[in-house]
């Protein structure tokens, strides 16, 4: 009986050394990180290696829907709860930025394996506001070209045009082969993307006078708008909105659609919705421009740290980590999600594949959109104002005069603020160089 109880003894006695030697969880830093949507529970995937690398500290992954994401933020920042780093939509930078959430990251990331020129120039100006780096790109976002190969070459060509008047050539070319139903090109007359897409092309500022006003009556943006309009005008693209389209992809394999501007997740609904038989009839191309390539609009989500975390330089660590090459291809492979570091676009899972070539060709050439905190309230101004062009309910300078009014009420707040300098005042039109 003694001797039983001494091994019981000595054996609580080994286990309490064995606590004793080794750190409590408790004593390890804590970074609160959140992620939004399908990214916040990939992520996860990545931090073992993060913790290793940094034994001392231990990283809590918060997933929230991306529905919730927007109020949650703000609620978190008003409420003073906000998490040490985060992913950021980077058309919500600005207005993180304004509110004075954000740890300005350019003296660090200048000094950093994730210095500016890493990455996409377009994309990392969408973290730059008022001169100041704001979050580092974790994945990117543009839009390009899906066509059938099949039906463009049955209409005379080889290859996408690169300008505005050979694409809209192209175009009618395919229209001249399909019945009265069918259309060379679907754009959904609810999306904001493909004017604004085709603004940014011609250089215009979208917003004026450091993003005060609406700019969209400005020449080149009327020109891009009267282009955009007119093809559906010339029944080159239906006046439907995506509500109105049961299926889009079944669309294009019965070929009553040749092509969509649309982004990289694509790839993957193409490859799982098309039918085998039409898996190599289709392609990407970069999208055409008034004069020759051109560009498209940058987005994706960055990386931020926010100014009251307590640990803003191991937080800022964990923003590297996620920058490196080898983390974002892996968050690639993953997710589908395309790497914001040029030099991980050499790994040949990326290189090598077909369909991937023009998004990489296009990121070379992608412009910021504007950044104020009131974009998201904008772009929905400017397909409800398309639609009503494209409907008839409007002419094209009834359409952008109303937008222009619309937005500068909009704005009204903002210039309340610059004008009493609580705001910065350099200029927000998409695409500026700072």
């Amino acid at each position: 009986m003694t001797w039983r109880g001494g091994r019981a003894w000595r054996g609580a006695a080994a286990l309490l050394l064995a606590a004793c030697a080794r750190p409590a969880a408790d004593d390890r830093v804590t970074l609160r990180f959140w992620a939004f949507g399908r990214e916040g529970e990939v992520v996860q995937e990545l931090v073992p290696e993060f913790e290793r690398r940094n034994p001392g500290v231990r990283v809590r992954v918060q997933q929230i829907p991306w529905s919730a994401a927007h109020e949650k933020l703000l609620t978190a920042h008003v409420g003073g709860s906000t998490p040490d780093a985060a992913q950021l939509g980077n058309t919500w930078v600005p207005e993180l930025h304004a509110l004075g959430a954000l740890e300005p990251l350019g003296a660090r990331a200048a000094a950093s394996s994730a210095p500016p020129a890493a990455f996409f120039p377009g994309i990392w100006e969408t973290n730059v506001v008022d001169g100041e780096v704001y979050g580092v790109p974790w994945y990117v976002d543009t839009r390009v070209l899906f066509y059938r190969t099949d039906l463009l070459a049955a209409a005379g060509y080889a290859t996408m045009p690169t300008t505005w008047a050979g694409w809209r050539e192209a175009m009618r070319a395919v229209k001249g082969r399909m019945t009265p139903g069918q259309y060379p090109i679907l754009l959904p007359t609810n999306e904001w993307p493909q004017p604004v897409i085709l603004g940014l092309q011609t250089g215009a500022p979208i917003l004026r006078d450091g993003g005060r006003y609406g700019g969209f009556r400005d020449p080149r943006f009327r020109q891009a708008f009267d282009f955009y309009v007119g093809l559906f005008r010339d029944s080159l693209a239906p006046a439907l909105s995506a509500s109105e389209i049961s299926n889009r992809y079944q669309e294009f394999a019965r070929g009553n659609v040749a092509m969509m501007i649309t982004g990289p997740w694509e790839i993957g609904e193409f490859s799982r919705r098309l039918p085998p038989e039409l898996q190599d009839r289709w392609m990407t191309a970069p999208l055409p421009g008034p004069e020759g390539p051109g560009v498209s609009m940058a987005g994706g989500s960055s990386v931020v740290v926010f100014r009251s975390s307590p640990h803003k330089e191991l937080a800022w660590k964990l923003v590297e980590f996620l920058a490196e090459p080898a983390q974002q291809l892996r968050f690639y492979q993953l997710t589908g999600n395309l790497p914001a570091r040029r030099d991980a676009w050499q790994d040949t899972s990326l290189a090598r594949d077909a369909h991937l070539r023009a998004f990489r060709a296009q990121l070379d050439r992608v412009r910021p959109l504007p950044k104020v905190p009131e974009w998201e309230q904008i772009a929905t101004k400017v397909f409800e104002y398309g639609e009503r062009a494209v409907r008839g309910r409007a002419t094209v300078d009834q359409a952008l005069a109303a937008l222009d009014r619309d937005v500068d009420r909009l704005l009204e707040k903002r210039r309340w603020l610059l004008a009493r300098g609580a705001l910065g005042t350099r200029p927000a039109a998409a695409g500026e160089a700072r």
